[in-house]
C-alpha cells in the first residue's frame, strides 16, 4: 500500500517531467506563437502510412508540433479542408545549376510540388577552369550566365547570395573533374592524373557534394574505364556519399551496364543510384522485368542499390549523344569539324546504321525519324525548328534524315537537345512501381517567361509529379496516393541522407505541400511543353510560401544541401 501511495504522490511529477522533456502538441498549454498553422488537412507524411486528420504547426521554418492546435496562437493559419498536407517533393535529378542562376525562382519546379532538387549529372557546376569554361562558351552564352566560380565552395556561396526558390544540392561530376585533369580527349590518366582526379573528388566531398556521379552515354565520360570510376567512387564512399549514374548502356547491353554499376559499388564500398531507370529503344521493349529481376537480385545479396524514373516514355538529351562516341574525341569543335568532313561523314553514318551493343546507339533504338523532336537550339536562326520532328525537318530541307541530322549539329554547335521516343508505356509503368523507385525530373527549372521560356523542354520540365498523381495514381490505380508520396519524399530523402526532411514529423525542416489529389494535374505537352502544372494549392520551403492560393509570391526561402562529408 505504501508503494502505490507514493506512486499517486509522485505521478503528477512525473507526467510533468515527462511533458518538458517529450512536449505533446495535444497536451502543452500554447504558450508560443506559431508562425502558420496548416489546419484540417489530411496529412499523408510521406511514410506510407495511410493519411490522418491534424494540424501543422510551423516555427521558425521547421514544423514545430502536430495534432489538435485549435487553441494554440499563430501568426496565420491556412485552411486545408478537404486538401492533402504532405511533404515537399524531391526531385532526385533536378539538371537546374545553371538555369537557377537564370529564375531562381524555378516555377516549373515549385509548381509541382518540388522543394529540393539534387543535381549534377556526370557534369557538374564545379570544380571548374578555364578551358572547362572556353569549351562551354555556348552554353554559359545560352543563358547569359557569367561563371565567376570554380569551386563549389565558390558556386554555393553564389547560391546562398541570391537566394532560391529551392533546396538544391550537388553530385560531382566524374565527367567534370576528367574534364579538369585530361580535357576532352579520349585517353587514360597517369597515375599521377589519376591522384589528381581523387584529390578534386576529395576536396567537393569536403565542400559539400552529395557523392559523385557519372553520365557514361555523353562524351568524354565513355572513354572512363570502370577501374578509374571505382576509384573516384572510392573517394566519395569515405565522406559517405553515393554513386549515381546514367548507366553506359540503357538499351541493347542494359544488363552489362547494371553490372558494371553493381561493381562499383561492390568495389567502391558505396550505394548506387540508378538514373531515370529504362529499357531504351523497339527491340527491348518488354525487358524491364528483366532489368528489375536482376536489380531485385542484387539487393536481395546485399547490394545497396536503387532507382528513380521520370515515367515518359521519351527521354530528353543532347542530339550529338546519336553520334558515335570516337567522333566526339576532343570536344564539340572537333565534333563539328568532323561532321564537315565527307569521309568522317560516311563512317559516322555507316557506323549509325549498324546495330552495336559496343554503343548506346540511339539511331537504332527508335522507330524512325518522327521519333525525334527537336527541343532546344542556340543559333536564333533554327528557333524555328523546336517542336518540329527530324522527319519534318529532313522533308522541309529536302535533305535524307541523317544528312538533316548532321547538318543540325553542324549550325548549333552541336548544342541541339532533342525528345526520343523509345520507351514503351508497360516498361515505364513496371519501374515506376517498385517500392525502392523515386522520381525525378531529369529536367532544368524552366519558366514560361524570359530566355527559358524561348525553349521548348520536355513536358517533364513542368509536369512529372502531378503528371504521376493525375494519370498513376488517380486514373489508372498503378500506385496508391500514400505510396506516391513515399516516393516524391521519404525514400528520396532516405537515399540521400536528408534527415532532416522528407517525413512530416516534428523537429523536420517544413518543406510543405498542399494540394487537392482529385484535381491536381500536369498540363505540359510535347507540342505546348511551356505551361505550368495545376493544382498545388501551397508550396512551403522552410516554411516560406513559394506558392501561396496557388500563385507564386517570389520568396527565394531555399537552402544550400550539403553532404555528410562537408567540413564546414
Amino acid at each position: 500500500m505504501k508503494t502505490i501511495g507514493f506512486l499517486q504522490r509522485i505521478t503528477p511529477f512525473l507526467v510533468s517531467a515527462l511533458l518538458a522533456v517529450y512536449p505533446c502538441s495535444a497536451q502543452r498549454q500554447p504558450t508560443q506563437t506559431f508562425d502558420l498553422v496548416i489546419t484540417n488537412g489530411h496529412i499523408v507524411d510521406g511514410t506510407g502510412s495511410p493519411w490522418y486528420s491534424g494540424d501543422l504547426g510551423i516555427r521558425g521554418g521547421r514544423i514545430a508540433a502536430i495534432g489538435n492546435l485549435a487553441d494554440w496562437p499563430r501568426t496565420r493559419t491556412i485552411d486545408a479542408h478537404g486538401k492533402v498536407v504532405a511533404p515537399g517533393f524531391i526531385d532526385m535529378l533536378g539538371q537546374s545549376e545553371l538555369t537557377i542562376l537564370v529564375d531562381p525562382r524555378l516555377p516549373s519546379k515549385i509548381f509541382q510540388g518540388i522543394t529540393t532538387e539534387i543535381t549534377g549529372e556526370g557534369q557538374s557546376a564545379a570544380p571548374l577552369n578555364d578551358a572547362i569554361i572556353q569549351s562551354d562558351r555556348t552554353t554559359y552564352d545560352h543563358y547569359h550566365i557569367t561563371p565567376d566560380w570554380r569551386t563549389f565552395q565558390q558556386y554555393f556561396a553564389r547560391l546562398e547570395k541570391q537566394g532560391m526558390g529551392i533546396n538544391l544540392g550537388s553530385y560531382v561530376g566524374a565527367t567534370q573533374v576528367r574534364r579538369m585533369v585530361l580535357g576532352d580527349d579520349d585517353k587514360q590518366p597517369t597515375p599521377e592524373q589519376l591522384d589528381q582526379m581523387k584529390e578534386l573528388v576529395r576536396q567537393a566531398m569536403s565542400q559539400g557534394a552529395m557523392g559523385v556521379s557519372t553520365s557514361l552515354e555523353y562524351a568524354p565520360a565513355p572513354y572512363a574505364k570502370t577501374e578509374e570510376l571505382i576509384a573516384l567512387a572510392s573517394v566519395a564512399s569515405k565522406f559517405g556519399g553515393i554513386y549515381a549514374t546514367h548507366m553506359r548502356n540503357e538499351s541493347d547491353a542494359v544488363l552489362s551496364a547494371i553490372d558494371e554499376a553493381l561493381r562499383i559499388g561492390k568495389e567502391a564500398h558505396i550505394p548506387v543510384e540508378i538514373w531515370h531507370l529504362k529499357v531504351a529503344g523497339k527491340e527491348n521493349w518488354g525487358r524491364m522485368p528483366e532489368v528489375i529481376a536482376k536489380l531485385n537480385a542484387a539487393r536481395a545479396e546485399g547490394v545497396d542499390v536503387s532507382a528513380n524514373t521520370y515515367a515518359y516514355t521519351a527521354w530528353f538529351n543532347t542530339f550529338s549523344a546519336f553520334i558515335p562516341q570516337w567522333a566526339h574525341d576532343g570536344g564539340d569543335a572537333k565534333l563539328v569539324e568532323r561532321l564537315k568532313d565527307p569521309a568522317m561523314r560516311v563512317r559516322i553514318r555507316k557506323e549509325m546504321m549498324t546495330p552495336s551493343k559496343d554503343w548506346d546507339n540511339e539511331w537504332q533504338e527508335i522507330p524512325g525519324p518522327e521519333s525525334i523532336l527537336i527541343g532546344v537550339v542556340q543559333n536564333p536562326k533554327l528557333l524555328p525548328l523546336q517542336g518540329k520532328t527530324l522527319a519534318e525537318i529532313a522533308k522541309i530541307w529536302n535533305k535524307d534524315p541523317l544528312d538533316a541530322l548532321f547538318d543540325l549539329l553542324i549550325e548549333d554547335r552541336a548544342y541541339t537537345h532533342v525528345a526520343v521516343f523509345g520507351m514503351s508505356e508497360p516498361d515505364v509503368a513496371l519501374a515506376l512501381q517498385q517500392p525502392w523507385v523515386s522520381i525525378d525530373n531529369d529536367s532544368e527549372g524552366a519558366s514560361p517567361d524570359g530566355i527559358l521560356g524561348q525553349e521548348h523542354p520536355h513536358p517533364r520540365a513542368y509536369g512529372t509529379f502531378p503528371r504521376i498523381l493525375r494519370k498513376y495514381v488517380r486514373e489508372e490505380n498503378k500506385l496508391t496516393l500514400e505510396d506516391a508520396i513515399r516516393k516524391f519524399s521519404a525514400l528520396p530523402a532516405q537515399r540521400m541522407r536528408l534527415t532532416d526532411r522528407g517525413v512530416l514529423k516534428a523537429g523536420m525542416w517544413a518543406d510543405v505541400v498542399v494540394f487537392d489529389p482529385a484535381t491536381v494535374r500536369d498540363l505540359a505537352t510535347f507540342d505546348n511543353p511551356n505551361q505550368l502544372s495545376q493544382g498545388m494549392e501551397y508550396v512551403l520551403v522552410n516554411g516560406v510560401p513559394v506558392v501561396d492560393e496557388g500563385k507564386m509570391t517570389g520568396a527565394k526561402p531555399g537552402r544550400v544541401l550539403r553532404g555528410p562529408g562537408y567540413a564546414q
